[in-house]
Formats: structure tokens, sequence, C-alpha cells
């Protein structure tokens, strides 16, 4: 059971990278992003498409160079697609990213066919810590767990202790209170959505490092973000990872039991919150 436990929170890890992008986007816009997963896979293989480009030996380095590549399209993207959609109204945003989805699938399908890819990290792939006689942790899961606790820590940072995270919480508080105070809220959505894009991007390279990626898989890790962001409550970075975690753990047990229960075990857990909690467990307080 300990095992089980510890595997559950490494793939919490992971869950947790998949999903802050779409709570940093629903914190600040209340926008939500259908095309998260997709965006996910996209940049799984705009790492792929760098290292075959580049003949790297080692993906790290191509990984820092999609990060502003990530930035600049989740700003462009924002500034001159999705600004355009917000409102009261959120199906025209829901229209929208349900749209790029297709596209983004149809996209990867054409340039890398159907076939499974995957990132390839050397000897950290099977690289592994030992605890104990019997129990071992993979460092890679390990490295991805430590990126997204790093990653949590730092947003929750970047909201709470510095101006641009304070110009968030205003444009997100009232609108047009802070266009009057003189913030151009377009412009602040914009920068929210561009360092959203660059979670995205690191989610989607350390996805395709720990397993193999297709272009139909961003469909599931929506789904899979989308319920850790509800499970730990909508906006809060610390309840997005705290909800990753349990997600994590309840698809464990769930493969524990029986290897076709994994996925079905998380769907309950998230069902169980969705109708006794629906705001999630630890949500976003003023």
């Amino acid at each position: 059971m300990l095992e089980t436990l510890l595997q559950g929170v490494l793939l919490g890890g992971l869950y947790t990278l998949f999903a802050l992008g779409q709570s940093l986007m629903f914190g600040v816009m209340r926008l939500t992003n259908t095309a998260q997963g997709d965006f996910i896979i996209l940049g799984a293989f705009a790492v792929i498409a760098g290292v075959s480009m580049t003949g790297a030996s080692v993906p790290w380095g191509v990984v820092l160079a999609v990060l502003p590549l990530a930035f600049g399209f989740g700003y462009l993207l924002q500034r001159h697609v999705l600004n355009g959609t917000l409102g009261k109204d959120p199906l025209p945003s829901l229209v929208v990213t349900f749209g790029l989805s297709i596209v983004i699938q149809n996209l990867l399908l054409e340039l890398f066919s159907a076939d499974p890819r995957a990132i390839e990290v050397g000897a950290l792939a099977t690289a592994s810590v030992s605890l104990g006689d019997t129990l071992a942790l993979g460092a890679l899961p390990l490295v991805i767990l430590a990126v997204a606790v790093a990653a949590t820590g730092a947003m929750q940072w970047v909201f709470t202790r510095t101006p641009l995270g304070r110009t968030f919480r205003a444009v997100s508080d009232d609108r047009e209170i802070a266009e009057l105070m003189g913030l151009k809220a377009r412009q602040v959505y914009a920068l929210a959505t561009g360092i959203a894009f660059v979670l995205i991007a690191i989610a989607g390279a350390l996805q395709g490092m720990r397993t193999t990626v297709s272009p139909s898989d961003g469909p599931l890790l929506l789904l899979f973000a989308f319920e850790a962001v509800i499970i730990g409550g909508m906006g809060s970075f610390w309840g997005t990872l705290a909800g990753a975690m349990i997600l994590g753990i309840a698809q464990q047990i769930g493969f524990r039991i029986d290897p076709g229960w994994g996925i079905w075990f998380g769907h309950l857990v998230f069902l169980a919150v969705l109708v006794l909690r629906p705001q999630g467990l630890f949500p976003k307080t003023r």
C-alpha cells in the first residue's frame, strides 16, 4: 500500500503540471480552455520535432528553447483570438477552444501520423532511487514531482508577492475598476496566457519523457487536468496540487485492485467531490 500511495503521489505530480495552466487561465480570466490537453501534446511534439531537427542527444536544451516560443504563442493567441471570446457568456470561449482542439489534433496527425512518439532522456528513463530493500522510485517521476511542486510554489509566489500578481488579482476581481485605475485588461490576460503556455509546454515535454504521446491523447489529458482543478478548487494553485495528488492516488489504488479500474476510480473520486463539495476541497478565497 505504501508503494501504491507513493506511485499515486508521483503520478499526481504529472497531473499537477497538466492542470496548472488551466487553473491560471480560469483564475485570471474565468476561461475554461477545452484545448488544454491538445496544447500539452503540441508542446511534446514541438520538443520531439526540435530534437529531430537538431540531432540533440539530450532534450533539455530543446525544452528550454521551446519555452519562450510557448510564451509568445500563448500571448498572441490570447491577444488576437481568445480576448474576443471573453464575456459573461462562457459559450464563445468553449466553442473556440474546442475548434482549436480539433485543428491541433488534425495538424499533428498530418505532420507526425498517428504513431506514438517519445522523448528520449537516456539513463534517466530507467534510473531509480532505492528506499529500503524492496521499494524503489523512478528518478524521472521524482524529477517531475519536484518540478510540479516548484511550479506551484512559483505561481503562488507570483500571485501573492509580486506587482504582476497583484495586477492579475485586480483584473480577475473587477475588470472594469482595474481598467479605470489604468490597467490594460487585454494585455494582462495575454501575459497570463503566455505564462500558462509555458507551464503547458513543460507539462508536454515531461509527458513525452515519461511515456509515449500521440496526436489523439489530448482529450484524456484535458480530462485529468479538469478533474484535478475541480477536486482541488478552481483558481487555487495549492488546491490544484492537492487535487492532482488525490486523483493520482485514487487511480493507483484502482490499478492495484484491478488493472482496468484505475481511471474509473479517479472518475469516481471526481464525481464524489462534484456532488458533495462542488466548489472543490480547497477553493480560492479572496
